[in-house]
């Protein structure tokens, strides 16, 4: 790949014509990255056909049309005895029918005023509704009359977020879209013309099908991204075979084990001990430990990550606990702490809030090799990291981290062990593809005196009857979460936003809490940590997914999920795991809105019959194949760009094939694990 096309799949989006730094840092929230290359791996989920009409009547309620309205009069809104009333533009068409174009947001209402000046003809594009009068709410487009080419027959629409239109979406699309030509002028290599073409029909589809995963351009781009992922395990393998990475077993120096297993407050399962004596096994070889510990939401997997550490502290070597979030990283710690307390063991904690002194402190301790533990999110491998022996990187929640992540912070040891965590099921038919490279361990047992969460679903329509049992509960010592899907309401959803919930909520729980995911971080942890806090008035904390993973409230025994059939199996299961972590029952209520699908209510109905992770996985895959949330594909066992697991089986086996054959990686391969984050140093 050019250097000139590298350095342009690199640059930051902020430097894209109308984005800048606040709209970049938007981007960044949903692709999960700031570059141009991130937003071109950020495909669009669907289309939206917008027909051209000059009579309303033709058109059916919910259709998105495009049609030419003459403005008759303005309507301004306003808040009227406490209620809030929309901006109405009364129109006509063409045949002299009425409608209404609505907007609710009365702080631009002098922008749409002039935008559709009275007694002039405009090009209008939305969603039709029927009311009184057949209504357009919040126009996608308006345009006058000799720009409407500039509306879309066909528009394709983005996973999107929180201050990103379409609009933008397609901005930048095509300013990224129009550069590459000359980025691309000149390449050698034949199959990055091509891989680029591939990606410009996904961004431009002239129909549904062109985004189907079966579609030829989808194939193309999913065998190359699996083409990627197993030339990345196939050169992890050969690089921990290779003799020149063999390590001098460390010796034992301490007896720290027995300490550790009588300061457990209880007897680790069958599950557990099979676990850590796997891992004991191959941290005992020349050739660096790679194990994925695969377990259930609850099922003891950070002691097993514990054990192993103590083993590597027997040897005066030190552990690198990897977590995804700040308060992920500060619950391993709460946890962890005390009992390295107990059997005498450093153990710290260092993530990106951490400043000035109280950080060099940390480092220092690092640095000597008194810290025998660390917690940490990606500040573990920053720059200024340095340890004195690692010997041993956990990786919890792996599937959120790239194999460039993960190795980044390996290079901070001599060929330390690696031991990632999954709380995200594989079924069993695709795990050793996947994680190819790995050995693999699963704990298929729960903890002893957990009960299984009792699950129900419940229908929109008894929300006021499940709110006052939840007033019981709550009366008689109970903690509760509730999520919702959104965080504002949008008059173009139904799905019930968090923050509206949580104001309703309040007028019945006063000490109620709100956490979502653009809320300032410190306040955010500061939230949660009130509602874990055993002596907290805070008894019922209304959120959105941002409590997936990692947050561990013993007392909390009851979660709602609002919409829950807009979700997707591996996200339930993972916010149901949310309760049920001590030994009091737990419950999980899934309600679901008046519109849901047959496929939804079949989702939800997996939910209620089983509480194992790897049957709900399994289904997961049978049903969909990946664990979709809010039509997003990214999700589920690995975050694929283009990957489908139920309708890409096939193609794994070929990448597996392809790579195993390959006798070095090529320029292509090079460049295929640097576009989807498989490789490790890999530079244009």
């Amino acid at each position: 790949m050019k250097k000139e096309l590298f350095d342009f799949l690199n640059m930051d989006l902020q430097f894209i014509k109308g984005v800048g730094p606040v709209l970049a840092g938007r981007f960044e929230d949903v692709l999960g990255g700031r570059r141009v290359l991130d937003f071109m791996l950020h495909t669009p989920s669907y289309i939206r056909a917008r027909g051209v009409t000059e009579n309303v009547l033709t058109a059916e309620p919910g259709d998105v049309i495009t049609i030419p309205l003459l403005v008759k009069s303005h309507k301004p809104g306003g808040t009227f005895r406490g209620h809030r009333r929309p901006t109405q533009i009364i129109c006509n068409d063409k045949m002299g029918n009425s409608v209404v174009i609505q907007f609710f947001n009365v702080n631009f209402l002098d922008y749409w005023l002039k935008k559709l000046p009275i007694g002039q003809w405009r090009m209008v594009s939305g969603k039709l509704e029927r009311g009184a009068r057949p209504t357009i709410n919040h126009p996608d487009f308006i345009e006058e009359m000799q720009n409407a080419d500039k509306i879309p027959s066909i528009q394709a629409i983005y996973p999107a977020g929180e201050g990103l239109t379409q609009k933008v979406f397609a901005n930048v699309r095509d300013q990224i879209f129009n550069i590459l030509p000359d980025k691309i002028s000149g390449e050698t290599e034949p199959n990055v013309c091509e891989f680029f073409d591939a990606l410009r029909n996904v961004h431009y589809p002239t129909s549904a099908e062109e985004l189907s995963a079966n579609s030829t351009y989808m194939v193309k781009l999913a065998y190359w991204e699996l083409l990627a992922h197993q030339s990345a395990i196939v050169i992890s393998r050969r690089n921990r075979s290779d003799v020149r990475n063999r390590r001098t077993v460390r010796p034992k120096k301490y007896d720290l084990l027995d300490k550790f297993y009588a300061a457990l407050p209880f007897a680790m399962t069958g599950a557990q001990q099979r676990t850590v004596d796997e891992i004991y096994t191959d941290m005992s070889k020349d050739v660096p430990m790679m194990r994925l510990v695969q377990g259930d939401v609850g099922s003891g997997k950070t002691i097993v990550a514990l054990a192993a550490a103590v083993k590597m502290a027997e040897t005066g070597a030190q552990t690198a606990l990897l977590a995804p979030t700040d308060t992920l990283a500060q619950q391993h710690y709460a946890k962890l702490k005390p009992l390295c307390d107990k059997i005498g063991l450093v153990c710290d904690v260092l993530t990106g809030r951490d400043k000035g002194a109280p950080r060099r402190e940390k480092l220092i301790s690092l640095r000597s090799g008194r810290t025998k533990i660390v917690v940490g999110t990606h500040a573990l491998f920053s720059e200024d990291v340095e340890y004195k022996d690692l010997g041993l990187v956990i990786v919890d929640e792996q599937h959120r981290f790239g194999v460039s992540q993960r190795e980044a912070l390996r290079s901070k040891g001599n060929n330390p062990d690696l031991l990632a965590l999954s709380a995200t099921p594989i079924p069993r038919t695709l795990s050793m593809t996947i994680y190819g490279d790995m050995d693999v361990s699963i704990i298929n047992e729960k903890p002893a005196g957990r009960l299984p969460i009792k699950t129900t679903k419940l229908p929109i329509g008894r929300i006021d009857d499940l709110i006052a049992r939840l007033k019981l509960q709550i009366d008689a010592g109970a903690k509760v979460f509730w999520v919702c899907p959104l965080v504002e309401e949008s008059e173009t959803s139904d799905l019930t936003a968090v923050q509206s919930r949580y104001e309703d909520l309040k007028k019945i729980f006063p000490h109620a809490g709100l956490v979502h995911g653009q809320m300032d971080k410190k306040q955010r942890d500061k939230v949660m940590a009130e509602f874990a806090d055993d002596a907290s008035n805070m008894k019922i904390l209304v959120a959105t997914t941002v409590i997936e993973v990692g947050i561990d409230v013993p007392k909390a025994t009851i979660i709602v999920i609002e919409n829950a059939e807009r979700f997707g199996l591996a996200a339930l299961h993972q916010l149901r795991g949310r309760v049920g972590r001590g030994s009091l029952q737990s419950y999980c209520i899934l309600v679901y809105g008046n519109n849901i699908s047959e496929e939804g209510l079949k989702r939800l109905e997996v939910l209620t019959q089983t509480d194992d992770g790897f049957v709900i996985a399994e289904q997961d895959l049978i049903m969909r194949g990946t664990g979709e949330l809010l039509g997003t594909r990214q999700s589920g066992w690995i975050n694929y760009h283009f990957v489908d697991y139920a309708r890409h089986r096939d193609l794994f086996k070929l990448a597996a094939s392809a790579a195993r054959d390959m006798v070095s990686a090529d320029s292509w391969t090079k460049d295929l694990m640097f576009i989807f984050d498989r490789g490790v140093g890999i530079s244009a």
